[in-house]
């Protein structure tokens, strides 16, 4: 599977709901965590791959090891709370790293591969992973949680590099 890589327009959609949880999409979920996991991704989000689904997938911070993944159907996050400051980047927009805020403490309502409903309460590392990678299904990029002025010049950079 090929990574999206800004300014591609699949990255700047709002996704669909996934209406059908079928043996396309599982093929497919397992696609991206190979995909995320060869490039020593923690995220990655359907438009990140071209798709316009609401779907994402990541790692489980809770397995120490760090290889359990997480599948988010159609998520809605129903609270937060908090404030945080991260440093983040995108495999969307490689080499590109800058602190934004997220909430620190969210709630995010969820369908599982099986079709069950789940609900998260993550903190730390995970809540900022699971902001991150649901932003991707609003068209949204990390950067876009900047500052205006913060955003204006690291536009410009990645403006250069990418155009």
């Amino acid at each position: 599977m090929d990574i999206k890589i800004y300014p591609d327009p699949v990255l700047f959609e709002d996704c669909t709901d996934v209406n059908n949880i079928d043996d396309n999409l599982i093929s497919v979920v397992s696609e991206m965590i190979e995909t995320m996991k060869s490039v020593d991704g923690i995220g990655l989000a359907a438009p990140q791959v071209g798709l316009s689904k609401r779907f994402f997938v990541c790692l489980d911070f809770e397995d120490e090891n760090k290889s359990q993944t997480l599948v988010l159907i159609n998520p809605k996050i129903t609270k937060m709370e908090g404030r945080v400051e991260s440093k983040e980047g995108c495999l969307s927009i490689p080499g590109f790293y800058e602190y934004v805020y997220r909430y620190e403490d969210i709630e995010i309502k969820a369908l599982d591969l099986n079709g069950n409903d789940i609900v998260y309460t993550p903190r730390g590392m995970q809540s900022v992973v699971f902001q991150h990678e649901y932003d991707h299904l609003d068209g949204v990029l990390f950067p876009d949680r900047m500052s205006q002025i913060k955003k204006d010049i690291f536009m410009k950079k990645i403006n250069k590099e990418f155009r």
